[in-house]
């Protein structure tokens, strides 16, 4: 086992200097573009000007005999490219596939100097994010790359779930994790073919009414991903990363797909998947503070002050607790609106 102050040390010789925190960047919307499809590569720079994050996929939804194509597609529009505050990822095929070392041999060398994050899907425990770590040093140092490449895992296995805490604390390259609904819903056997969102069949049904028992009983359906998605936001704090939810599936339900992020949003994730431009303004919408609690955050943070003790506003307590709630919805809404010039006038920023 390598000692603790080890951990900081960059793994191959000539590699950048590991980082000590992951930068907090907007990050609300991860925007799916499929590089090897001429029609979205075309519109890949227009796009990043709306979007936190583009992300080139090079894995599940692109074929077989489209993998080199999507991988060539990224690499050349990296590189005809300056996204300007939007931040490049991509997500490499899994680590068992026969794509995935030249993904990762070809986009480090030839623009790794872009690409923020690389994204692995599948990862099942520490031993992925070691191989990738130790990769990645290597090739950045052949390549000069000044910067670290950071690296987010897609929680879409059972084993990957039951391992989530090792899987977060395994290098200091990893940014976040995204919850991968569709492939979980595989590995765990569950009975849905939906990509995300609920189901009408997982409820809750009212007790009958002694007095009446035939009368009918509402039901209320639950969401098959809180335990998940709650589990991830814990483990993603508890080693200073981030969490995010990953795909909602029927692109034409706007409304389910809203309500999907804003529970996402209100367990702790900074942002999720957009399949679809329309998909891009709910996640905008959902994952930016609402002006109005951002007023309130403002307020309770000028009458507690230092932030210590308790105070009364508008007649509810406040108290320490309540203070660094505060503090983190008014942050985030200041780093949106360095971006956001809309956002910015709405907050008073």
């Amino acid at each position: 086992m390598r000692s603790a102050k080890d951990f900081f040390v960059p793994k191959a010789i000539g590699a950048p200097m590991p980082p000590r925190e992951i930068p907090f960047r907007p990050s609300r919307m991860i925007h799916f573009f499929d590089p090897s499809n001429a029609k979205m590569a075309a519109k890949a720079p227009d796009i990043a000007k709306k979007v936190d994050v583009l992300w080139g996929n090079l894995e599940d939804a692109i074929s077989a005999d489209n993998k080199i194509a999507a991988r060539r597609g990224l690499i050349e529009i990296a590189k005809a490219n300056d996204f300007g505050s939007t931040q490049l990822w991509t997500r490499i095929n899994s680590l068992d596939s026969p794509w995935v070392l030249d993904d990762i041999l070809e986009l480090v060398t030839e623009i790794g100097d872009k690409l923020d994050v690389i994204m692995v899907p599948k990862v099942e425990g520490a031993e992925d994010i070691h191989y990738m770590d130790r990769l990645l040093s290597q090739l950045e140092a052949r390549s000069e790359i000044k910067r670290p490449i950071l690296l987010h895992a897609i929680l879409e296995t059972a084993t990957g779930v039951a391992n989530v805490e090792e899987i977060c604390g395994a290098s200091p390259r990893m940014q976040g994790l995204s919850l991968g609904p569709a492939d979980l819903a595989a590995s765990r056997r569950m009975k849905t073919t939906r990509v995300g969102g609920g189901h009408p069949g997982y409820l809750v049904r009212q007790d009958p009414d002694a007095d009446n028992p035939d009368a009918p009983r509402a039901v209320f359906q639950q969401d098959l991903w809180h335990y998940t998605l709650a589990r991830m936001v814990d483990a993603c704090v508890a080693h200073g990363i981030l969490a995010y939810y990953g795909p909602f599936g029927d692109i034409k339900d706007t409304l389910a797909c809203e309500d999907q992020f804003r529970n996402a949003f209100l367990l702790g994730c900074v942002g999720a998947w957009s399949l679809h431009p329309v998909q891009i303004d709910i996640a905008k919408k959902v994952f930016s503070p609402d002006p109005a609690d951002v007023a309130w955050a403002k307020r309770v943070i000028e009458v507690m002050g230092d932030g210590t003790g308790a105070a009364m506003v508008d007649g509810k307590m406040q108290d320490d607790a309540t203070f660094k709630q505060c503090k983190v919805m008014v942050e985030l809404a200041g780093m949106l609106a360095e971006k956001d010039p809309d956002l910015a006038a709405s907050y008073g920023l």
